[in-house]
């Protein structure tokens, strides 16, 4: 039986120990679990040092997230291959994730045998996008149709922002004024003050003192 060193970043450890039972059922391959990590560099940096076959991969991780992860993956290794386990469907999602490099895309509340269907898939060098997984937008979707939830999950805030806002932000938090960060981002004052006012109207908060609550309460502060 082929032996498949597999890397699992997803930070719900509960979760890893669930999918290393359903992957040891698979019946043509037995699985060496090199490691379950949750932050983005331990990715890069075991994937670099290690050899891996396979990176299950959410996109939800401590650091850089998955879907800007996925080039860094590929720019050190283009034999890995790269599953998307996640339970983000958004079809921009997976149309990113596909453009960086992946090689399949599932959700989470896939069956066993989709989860075996990917692997058996990548493993012939072939893609594999899972049911309910589409890398356009489905028939008669409209964008402006989409219901947004009150409460939203640190990925799909910290994906409104820009990686420019997302600096922007992290000095914000800091308690530095827009003199500051401008020196700081080598920028002009009145360029930080828009994006201050982009990042605030994204947000939808109407001042300083709520923005900072906002980024605090929703762990933005790097």
């Amino acid at each position: 039986m082929l032996t498949i060193n597999t890397i699992i970043a997803d930070k719900q450890l509960l979760f890893c120990e669930g999918l290393k039972s359903i992957l040891n059922q698979h019946p043509a391959y037995q699985f060496n679990f090199i490691a379950e990590v949750d932050q983005s560099d331990q990715v890069t940096s075991l994937i670099s040092t290690q050899d891996v076959d396979i990176l299950i991969l959410d996109l939800d991780l401590n650091g850089i997230d998955g879907l800007a992860l996925i080039p860094s993956i590929r720019s050190i290794s283009s034999e890995v291959k790269i599953i998307v386990l996640t339970t983000y469907s958004n079809y921009k999602f997976v149309k990113e994730a596909m453009k960086g490099g992946a090689d399949a895309y599932i959700l989470k509340s896939s069956s066993v045998a989709e989860m075996h269907s990917a692997i058996n898939s990548v493993l012939s060098d072939k893609t594999y996008l899972g049911p309910k997984v589409n890398i356009t937008p489905p028939s008669g979707f409209k964008i402006n149709s989409e219901a947004k939830s009150k409460f939203e999950d640190r990925f799909l805030i910290r994906r409104k922002l820009t990686k420019r806002e997302h600096e922007v932000l992290s000095l914000i938090t800091q308690a530095k004024s827009n003199k500051e960060i401008a020196k700081e981002l080598f920028i002009s004052d009145q360029t930080v003050g828009v994006h201050r006012k982009n990042i605030m109207k994204k947000f939808g908060v109407r001042n300083s003192v709520t923005l900072l609550r906002y980024a605090f309460e929703n762990d933005l502060t790097s």
